[in-house]
């Protein structure tokens, strides 16, 4: 009986007892525990399949825009996170008409595949076309273009880092439409920034018009092949010369709002300083951006999100932001929502440890761009947190930011990237086939282990990184 009361009085002692805490880990040890459990989690594509159904396209400066804005932010205050705000600034949208139609009215009539580029202005044009096989052979040519539509057929080059969407998309698609404009043309028509052969052409933006400018469009790229072998038969005088007719019904709308959503799960130890994650909520508004841009600002929020899951307090600040408009051009004066991001808080750009942004789709990380940090320790620990993952660490420090981030770099804010593999990004890039069904979410949870190891490891530590030289020209 002695034996029994002393037990139940042991078991009542046990019970009564405060239960042991957690043992505190290393940033580096807990840093590999997010990695992993993000592994198993799918909250990236589940947000992803959450805001494309809900909303769709989300085109810059519109009205699901800003409702998705709202949505976001009221999502992210339920999940856990300290403040979620909405902040507006005013933006020039640009409307696709519902009439987009280009085709070949001779030597051989046939319908294309192509959409307006955004900021293309109104207009039915019907008129010879002077075709160009690349951007140089237009800018060395002295032929006369007056009256002309001017076509461009250069393909862009696949890679995995995409270097060559940025070769063609400055030249060609932002400065092309003007550049024939200035030179007598009435139609500007290029082949689609894409490395896909399918019958989508991609949306993208044009230097700002206003409505100034000229009809622009973009075809796929089998309809691209299609025109450069009547352009062939012209040239060995099997053809004569080749008409088009485009028609684009964009619309400019008086100035209105966009969105920037800033959400924040405060530090316990340096509250003001600032660690900036985010990605783009707009999109185009031929898909549902499901990878551009949803998938980029899902995994930051992913990433934040592990954290609070497991009841961690960063010792940092750590401020997701889902960037508004970024996909359209702008007049002067305006700008994108990294650029209003910036000029909204350009006084804490000195309190902000690191930006890192995501906007390229939502295939695995295969590099990482490291700012550069006199902590020697920092790089080994970040070899030894990603290599797990197949990422290699690359040797140069990061000397820019990404499409929102840029801004920030240019303020002085040491920027970061993970760089995903972008081999297959712009087969689906700005067009319709941009859907959820385009994700693996074993591929997009790979990327949210390696930002959540990298996050937890500047917004969990005292890591100190080497300040870029603001740029003299941002105010």
């Amino acid at each position: 009986m002695k034996a029994i009361a002393a037990g139940l009085l042991a078991a009542l002692a046990l019970a009564a007892a405060p239960a042991l805490a957690k043992p505190v880990l290393t940033p580096e040890a807990q840093a590999g525990v997010l990695r992993d459990d993000a592994l198993q989690s799918n909250a990236a594509y589940q947000w992803v399949s959450d805001i494309t159904t809900r909303f769709g396209a989300r085109p810059a400066g519109s009205a699901k825009e800003r409702a998705a804005g709202e949505w976001a932010a009221a999502r992210l205050k339920a999940m856990g996170f300290d403040t979620a705000v909405v902040e507006s600034f005013p933006y020039h949208a640009w409307v696709r008409g519902a009439n987009d139609s280009i085709e070949i009215t001779g030597p051989f009539p046939q319908k294309l595949a192509g959409v307006a580029l955004g900021g293309s202005t109104a207009g039915e044009v019907e008129a010879e076309a002077v075709i160009f096989d690349s951007w140089q052979a237009f800018v060395d040519s002295t032929a006369d273009v007056t009256g002309k539509i001017v076509v461009i057929l250069q393909p862009m080059a696949r890679s995995t880092a995409g270097e060559g969407y940025g070769a063609t998309s400055g030249p060609i698609r932002w400065a092309g439409p003007m550049a024939a404009q200035k030179r007598g043309a009435v139609g500007f028509v290029m082949r689609s920034l894409s490395t896909d052969d399918h019958r989508f052409p991609h949306a993208g933006a044009t230097n700002w018009s206003d409505g100034k400018g000229i009809p622009a469009m973009a075809i796929s790229s089998p309809d691209a092949e299609q025109l450069g072998r009547i352009s062939a038969m012209q040239r060995k005088g099997e053809a004569g010369p080749v008409k088009i007719h485009m028609t684009s019904g964009a619309v400019f709308p008086p100035v209105g709002t966009s969105v920037n959503v800033v959400a924040e799960i405060k530090g316990s130890e340096h509250p003001e300083q600032v660690v900036v994650i985010g990605g783009h909520l707009d999109s185009w508004d031929l898909g549902t951006g499901a990878i551009d841009d949803a998938a980029g600002h899902a995994i930051a929020i992913a990433a934040a999100k592990s954290i609070l899951d497991h009841g961690l307090r960063p010792k940092r600040t750590i401020r997701v932001v889902l960037w508004g408009s970024e996909e359209m051009s702008q007049p002067e004066g305006f700008g994108s929502g990294g650029f209003n991001y910036a000029r909204a808080h350009a006084a804490e750009a000195p309190n902000m440890v690191a930006a890192m942004e995501a906007d390229f789709g939502a295939d695995k990380v295969i590099t990482a761009t490291l700012p550069a940090t006199a902590d020697a320790a920092y790089g080994k620990t970040m070899n030894r947190l990603l290599t797990p993952l197949g990422i290699a660490i690359k040797r140069e420090p990061s000397t820019e930011g990404d499409s929102d981030t840029d801004v920030l770099y240019n303020l002085g804010v040491p920027c970061l990237t993970l760089n995903q593999d972008g081999y297959d990004y712009f087969n689906t890039h700005h067009t319709p086939d941009d859907v959820l069904d385009r994700i693996h979410p074993e591929n997009l949870n790979q990327v949210v282990a390696a930002w959540s190891a990298t996050l937890w490891m500047i917004a969990g530590s005292d890591v100190t990184f080497t300040r870029p030289e603001p740029a003299k020209a941002e105010k």
